[in-house]
């Protein structure tokens, strides 16, 4: 009589203990994610009596909420402007990201002569990044200091959504590809007609991960761009939130200040709400993308 084949150790029947020691970890895990962006939300929200009664500090809930620093925020032009900037700078730079990184990705995943060099070389990106001060000097003989493009071709493709795009279109059936140029497409209709249909999850990917950095990003924008006036979002908090300065042109309806932590708090709202709002709608093609263009090939 042969021995009863043991079930793995996930197959198995939890204890008690198991089922409790899992609740647990579920439970506080959710809640040490949650609880940063509840105090921030509810600091924002806080009025200046309640927020110095906690020595300035953050505030856990809000007994008597209040809009005050966001319609400050709003009142004034260096939110609101910086805010248009930064949406301006992710729209236009992930949409010139994406359109070179597929064009990129699609020749590299054909037989094309040294591409196999050109890849290495996309790949040597990863490795061994450029410093600033060559960076710097590029920009600047290019002629792009204080000016918005300098902020998007120094980044325009990105060697690891390069390689994730190309690995997804390596996975794509070549027979399809085969019996459209039998039927004379070329390069260009086939891959507008075939290769970017079948490749939706992956472009929703990286497009989110271009529009992330593009949204988060800052420090391109404090080294290329001497006119405050031109600062995006991000820069402007990170002056605001990390040096305390004041910005002028903040003031509730009576001509006071709002309390300064309410104003941090409801600037880092204001960044935070754009990538919130669109990644819900994305998450569904991550596992999709990602591990179907990382594993293929």
């Amino acid at each position: 009589m042969t021995p009863i084949e043991k079930r793995p150790p996930w197959m198995e029947q939890s204890t008690v203990f198991e089922r409790i020691a899992k609740l647990a970890v579920l439970t506080i895990v959710p809640a040490l994610v949650i609880y940063p962006f509840v105090t921030v939300i509810a600091t924002s929200l806080g009025n200046e009596t309640e927020i110095a009664n906690n020595g300035g500090l953050i505030l856990l809930w809000p007994s008597q909420p209040t809009l005050g620093a966001y319609r400050s925020i709003f009142q004034g032009g260096i939110v609101s402007k910086a805010m248009m900037v930064s949406i301006a700078i992710t729209i236009i730079g992930t949409l010139t990201s994406l359109a070179a990184t597929t064009a990129m990705a699609y020749g590299l995943s054909r037989p094309i002569l040294f591409g196999r060099a050109i890849l290495l070389m996309a790949v040597f990106t990863l490795l061994f990044t450029p410093g600033i001060i060559p960076n710097y000097l590029v920009v600047r003989q290019l002629g792009l200091l204080n000016t918005y493009p300098a902020l998007i071709l120094p980044v325009t493709i990105s060697a690891f959504n390069l390689v994730v795009m190309r690995q997804f279109f390596m996975g794509i059936p070549q027979e399809l590809i085969d019996s459209a140029r039998i039927d004379g497409a070329g390069d260009l209709r086939v891959l507008l007609r075939i290769v970017l249909p079948l490749s939706g999850p992956v472009l929703a990917v990286v497009a989110l991960f271009y529009a992330v950095a593009y949204w988060n990003a800052f420090f391109n924008a404090l080294l290329y761009l001497n006119d405050t006036s031109m600062w995006p979002l991000q820069l402007v908090l990170r002056t605001y939130v990390l040096q305390g300065t004041v910005m002028p042109d903040i003031a509730s309806d009576n001509g006071a200040l709002p309390p300064a932590e309410a104003t941090r708090m409801a600037v880092l709202v204001i960044a935070l709400v754009p990538i919130l709002v669109v990644y819900p709608f994305l998450q569904r093609y991550f596992t999709r993308g990602v591990l179907t263009g990382a594993i293929k090939g």
